[in-house]
């Protein structure tokens, strides 16, 4: 199948012996009801009863079983222009008896038990026209004898009301709640849901999502005749007048509210399962929310499968499966998360003619209004024939994986957890189960819309009392990079016994960048087709020129660019921060790293490889200090243009062509360790060491002592010069150098200890003169030390004598030299700055 499946279905059931296998899940045809009148509005209270309210206002039933229409409000009791919304009965079976709901174009509302259609409740809600109706959807689980009906008003006003049935006489209302919706230009209800810690999530016309406090408990008992309104009888058929009491009660505005979050197309539902908040729309997606210090926080934003453009309800089945309702083009279509495929596909013309699916029994029914008349599809539910014989892991091939760390699930050994990533452009998070050596699915990320090619992980893994935590970034094709904070505890009830909870942080893509660039008809347009080949998070030494809270990510790009990018996760940004274009070919490798003397100050270095097998190494300090200074510390403060990363320090031509693996490690004395494999079958280990030096010295009697030493960064130096200065009634050394470029670095007197009388020299060592054929040694030289002072093991080579670039007397006292004094080799440490 696409996504790499072997499924199996059982091939007993063939139609009079023609070979062909029967199709559990094809829907019958469709069948023309025959409305009485033009329908306006359909739903269904359960598979076998349909209610469709007229264009006049009228309401009827048509019974399933019988075949007839049986009349519930006549057109006068509405009116045109009405809506309709239907609830199952508190605690009752979804396919029993049912709660109807009519709002007329003049403000009145009309409420009816389907079982006791005779008794109706008239209420006068408003002095305009009643743009919604919606019922509050109560958690599974959660005791109650009432409803809450949610009626929409002019100007946004929305009223809370309390509805339950007593037998043999009309349901009871009560105003429990005056709401207030956001100003926008549609400004009516659409769905909304009661959460299990009093809260009243709802979607509205616009996309927004809102979250009010509760007006009522949720286990309120139905009232007496004495708490209706003007002290009249609640099952009173007689209109009553909410006017003048919905005036006394306090307009309340939302706690939290999330303003077009599904776009301008609406909200179609939103449900709570498992602790989280869940909505859909018709921008094709859904998205899982949670409630924390009573506001709503987005974790995720998913889309169920190609193609669904209009996403209208979420429904949990209880073998685990997500079944997504919605419509691909002019279908409507089940989709099953699970299987990855469509259970059912009706052709009706698209979504936004009335319609209404059941699906809680052991039979289906989906209606819908075509022409005026209401046609309906109805079967029995089967079981599913279909078996998986081997479950994919993706649909395509497998380009990157990275290990996330161990969960220990309770009373259940520790399960590896590991993320993959794919060319069928997702991300899968997958436990290792060592007993039936397979990988079980965890969750998917799917945000991307081309290849994942690279997986990064931002350091270790923070512990949790019941798991851990991590961050994770995926980048891949169309220059996309996603960023997800991923919290992983054990669960035993999860077929993989691992739960992950799924936060998305940030995201960037170039394109985008681009879009709100200003001036860029100046600039030459970078190319949206740019592929991230590699991700590396760059360490970031704990010094004052890099504060919290930036994390830096470096991307090797298919466009000769490596790119750093900053994440501020405060306020879900990342950012361009630098760039360079030195490679001029496609970049492959990227990894990050620290380095620097041992106990001494740390610089961030970068490692790139291209496809000409070159190892480029960057100095990035100075570029990540300058981007921090100007990163944005607010979401709506736009980014600066990013920092140019200059030239590489040094470049090495490790291979002839392509390097596919490329990995740095921290050595010994101050060394860094490569290690790199390329196309042209060769692996490359070098070891690198940093040898430019300007080294302070001591002449005595004892001879020459090291005092301090630093690395200085000028290629191909030409001259040195040093001098005495005071600074702030401190004395220090200063040497200047020069070359290809120009460097100054000075040294507090202090740092370096020196009595006086005393001479001081500086020195500076050149790259690779400390490492060489062994030599005569000099005069003076003790032995178990090469010439140059250095310690020396057994049976080691000794390096040639010390080279010196240039030379120059910084201070001391007119004394003549001593005889063949002793060189000693300058220690790690370097308080010259």
């Amino acid at each position: 199948s696409e996504t790499s499946t072997v499924n199996c279905w059982l091939t007993s059931k063939l139609e009079g012996g023609s070979g062909r296998a029967v199709c559990a899940g094809s829907a019958p045809v469709a069948v023309a009801l025959g409305a009485p009148q033009r329908a306006r509005a359909v739903r269904l209270a359960g598979p076998g009863r349909v209610l469709v309210l007229g264009e006049t206002g009228g309401l009827v039933a048509y019974e399933v079983v019988s075949g007839r229409w049986e009349p519930l409000l006549p057109a006068e009791a509405v009116g045109p222009g009405a809506v309709l919304a239907t609830t199952p009965l508190p605690g009752a079976d979804p396919d029993g008896d049912a709660l109807c709901a009519v709002g007329s174009a003049a403000g009145r509302l009309a409420v009816l038990a389907l079982g006791q259609p005779a008794h109706v409740a008239h209420a006068r809600l408003f002095e305009g026209t009643m743009h919604g109706l919606s019922w509050a959807a109560r958690p599974v689980g959660t005791p109650g004898d009432t409803a809450v009906l949610l009626a929409s008003g002019p100007g946004g006003e929305l009223l809370w009301l309390d509805v339950g049935q007593r037998p043999g006489r009309a349901p009871w209302l009560r105003l429990a709640g005056r709401l207030a919706l956001p100003p926008c230009k549609q400004r009516w209800l659409t769905c909304a849901a009661l959460l299990p810690r009093d809260g009243l999530l709802c979607g509205d016309r616009r996309g927004s999502l809102l979250l009010f406090h509760c007006c009522s408990a949720p286990g309120m008992e139905s009232p007496g005749p004495a708490a209706c309104p003007d002290g009249t009888d609640c099952a009173s058929e007689t209109e009553m007048s909410f006017l003048e009491q919905k005036e006394t009660l306090p307009l309340e505005e939302p706690l939290s509210v999330l303003f077009g979050l599904h776009g301008k197309t609406g909200v179609t539902s939103v449900t709570c399962h498992g602790g989280y908040v869940y909505s859909t729309g018709r921008d094709g997606c859904y998205r899982q929310l949670r409630v924390r210090a009573g506001q709503l926080e987005v974790l995720r934003k998913r889309r169920p499968c190609k193609g669904l453009q209009w996403v209208e309800e979420l429904r949990f089945a209880t073998g685990g499966d997500l079944l997504v309702l919605g419509f691909h083009s002019d279908s409507f279509v089940v989709w099953s998360s699970r299987a990855g495929e469509a259970l059912h596909r009706v052709p009706c013309g698209g979504g936004h003619r009335s319609w209404s699916y059941s699906g809680e029994c052991a039979a289906e029914a989906f209606a819908y209004v075509k022409q005026g008349d209401v046609m309906l599809y109805r079967g029995a539910r089967q079981p599913g024939e279909q078996h998986v014989l081997l479950p994919s892991l993706h649909g395509r091939h497998i380009t990157c994986v990275r290990r996330l760390g161990a969960v220990h699930p309770p009373g259940r050994p520790a399960v590896d957890v590991f993320v993959t990533g794919s060319e069928d452009t997702t991300a899968r998070v997958l436990a290792l189960d060592e007993r039936s050596r397979s990988a079980l699915p965890v969750t998917t990320l799917d945000d991307h819309i081309s290849s994942v090619r690279a997986l990064a992980l931002a350091g270790p893994a923070q512990p949790r009392a019941d798991g851990f935590s991590t961050l994770l970034f995926s980048a891949g094709g169309r220059a996309q990079i996603e960023c997800y904070r991923l919290l992983l505890s054990g669960d035993p009830d999860a077929e993989s016994t691992v739960a992950c909870e799924v936060t998305h942080v940030a995201s960037h893509r170039l394109d985008e960048y681009w879009d709100r660039m200003k001036n860029r008809h100046k600039l030459i347009k970078m190319d949206p087709e740019t592929r991230y080949m590699s991700l590396s998070v760059v360490p970031v030494p704990d010094t004052e020129q890099l504060p919290p809270p930036c994390l830096f990510l470096a991307a090797a790009c298919s466009d000769a660019s490596v790119r750093v990018f900053g994440l501020l996760e405060a306020t879900r940004q990342l950012v361009l921060v630098a760039e360079s274009f030195h490679h001029q070919r496609c970049v492959l490798k990227v990894e990050a790293f620290l380095h620097g003397d041992d106990g001494g100050t740390r610089s961030c270095y970068l490692c790139s490889a291209a496809t000409d097998g070159i190892l480029a190494f960057w100095d990035i300090t100075a570029a990540l200090a300058e981007a921090t200074a100007g990163c944005p510390r607010a979401a709506a403060r736009p980014a600066p243009p990013p920092v140019a990363l200059g030239a590489p320090l040094l470049t090495v031509p490790a291979h002839s062509c392509g390097v596919n693996s490329l990995h740095v490690r921290p050595a010994p004395g101050g060394r860094v360790l490569v290690a790199s494999g390329s196309d042209d079958g060769s692996i490359h280990v070098c070891l690198l060491e940093a040898a430019r030096r300007l080294t302070l010295w001591r002449l005595g009697p004892r001879g020459l002592q090291p005092l301090s030493s630093a690395f200085f960064h000028v290629p191909d130096l030409a001259e040195l010069d040093c001098w005495e200065a005071e600074a702030r009634g401190e004395l220090h050394y200063c040497g200047v150098l020069c070359g290809q470029g120009l460097e100054v670095l000075r040294c507090p007197a202090a740092a370096a200890a020196v009595p006086r009388p005393h001479t001081l020299l500086c020195a500076t060592v050149p790259a690779g003169d400390c490492c060489g054929e062994p030599s005569s040694g000099s005069a003076g030289s003790p032995e178990g030390t090469s010439a140059c002072g250095a310690p020396q093991a057994e049976g080691e080579e000794a390096p040639e004598a010390l080279s010196c670039s240039s030379f120059s007397v910084v201070a001391g006292p007119s004394c003549s030299p001593c005889a063949a004094p002793a060189v000693q080799r300058p220690g790690p440490h370097a308080p010259f700055s």
